[in-house]
């Protein structure tokens, strides 16, 4: 029996490293429907990039970072209980590799190749494991101090904080130090809207993304005891929340309309083994409102040319959730209990405080070493073009 377990973990946590995989996907066809058509092949070509950098980063560097674990043993001990530590290696790195995934969205566009690839390295091999370790791994002593304090520990069940709001508060610095696409807001007050290039790749980006979060969140279990259909049912409503609300609150706009189940997927991850169904469909719908006002005021107000959004998406709805799994994850709202709010908001903040510090030194570096800009012509070209040589769609044939 114990044999059969430790097979059945693995194969639980290999297909839910497969279906997060698969997330890549979807951010590779959000962004590609996104960005202009001069940019298309870029935003492939970086998020399978990207993943491929981060493999050998969290390999080598940053799961030992975050776990104490390293791989430079045998092959022999690797394959212990059918590799489970293996495949929960893969399990995790999707999850770093999301990291540099939500980055490339905010700094489409105009960003250089090779400067975010180093910093893809820094970020997964250093930046972000060093906060999973602390709220995963109990480094460093901070949960035991939160739980001191407040009486209960940080709880992110899945990644509303250590995922998406690390991510997206890494973003807004290196969105800030690149500055916007040019002529997106002009001296006279004026604006020019890049409306998305194609929405139905948008929508299938969308799509492969919200199927893949399932196992996001239910495979976090990690083992196949602890699995919980009520994980699940929260993602389900929480989805739909963050649906609704986008669509009401954006007007119809397409755009709004499928990242609005993003938003919600993204607040409910933190408390979704914790929260009464009702609850996430609450968390979600107010994660895709704030989406979508955020999303506005950031683009129209504040002058911040944010591509896919990826601050109000990520950053914001994952601080949302954070909080959120203090409020709905209480008995007073429905939830399991074990959690309260003073631990939720102690743990989010550090994990924003940490982004924007590691988000300003890492693209801070980077400008004043390399540069992190397309050339202005470059950038009129688009980066297709400019960094890889050819457009989405060739408009001639060869001739032979």
């Amino acid at each position: 029996m114990e044999a059969l377990k430790q097979g059945s973990d693995a194969l639980f946590i290999l297909l839910g490293g497969i279906m997060v995989l698969a997330m890549h996907a979807g951010f590779a066809f959000l962004e590609l429907g996104t960005v202009r058509k001069k940019n298309q092949v870029n935003a492939l070509v970086k998020i399978l990039s990207d993943f491929s950098v981060s493999t050998i980063a969290y390999f080598v560097v940053g799961y030992g970072v975050a776990y104490g674990t390293s791989f430079f043993v045998g092959a022999e001990q690797l394959a212990a209980r059918n590799g489970y530590e293996l495949v929960k290696f893969f399990f995790l790195l999707t999850f770093a590799a999301a990291i540099p995934a939500i980055i490339s969205g905010g700094i489409a566009e105009r960003a250089r190749f090779g400067p975010q690839l180093v910093a893809t390295a820094v970020i997964v091999g250093l930046v972000y494991p060093l906060f999973e370790g602390v709220s995963w791994n109990h480094a460093f002593g901070v949960q035991d101090w939160i739980k001191r304090t407040t009486g209960a520990e940080f709880h992110d069940f899945a990644g509303s904080v250590v995922v998406h709001a690390v991510g997206g508060w890494l973003a807004l610095p290196a969105v800030l130090l690149l500055g916007a696409r040019s002529n997106r807001y002009r001296k006279d007050g004026g604006m020019s809207a890049h409306p998305p290039s194609n929405i139905p790749f948008l929508a299938l980006g969308a799509w492969i993304l919200t199927v893949g979060w399932f196992g996001f969140n239910v495979m976090s279990a990690q083992t196949i005891d602890k699995i919980s259909g009520l994980v699940a049912v929260n993602s389900l409503m929480a989805m739909v929340g963050g649906t609704l609300a986008a669509l009401a609150a954006g007007r119809n706009d397409p755009g709004f309309v499928h990242n609005g189940p993003l938003a919600g997927l993204v607040a409910v991850c933190a408390g979704s083994d914790l929260m009464h169904p009702l609850g996430a469909l609450v968390v979600g719908a107010i994660a895709g409102a704030v989406f979508v006002a955020m999303f506005t005021i950031a683009q129209n107000r504040w002058k911040i040319d944010d591509v896919l959004g990826v601050w109000p998406l990520h950053g914001l709805c994952g601080l949302w959730g954070g909080l959120a799994a203090g409020l709905f994850g209480g008995r007073a709202l429905g939830g399991l209990g074990g959690v309260n709010f003073a631990a939720q908001a102690i743990g989010s903040l550090i994990g924003v405080a940490w982004a924007l510090v590691g988000g300003f030194v890492v693209y801070g570096a980077l400008k004043a070493a390399v540069g992190l800009r397309l050339s202005q012509e470059a950038e009129y070209e688009g980066a297709d073009l400019a960094i890889h040589r050819i457009g989405s769609t060739p408009e001639r044939e060869a001739t032979w």
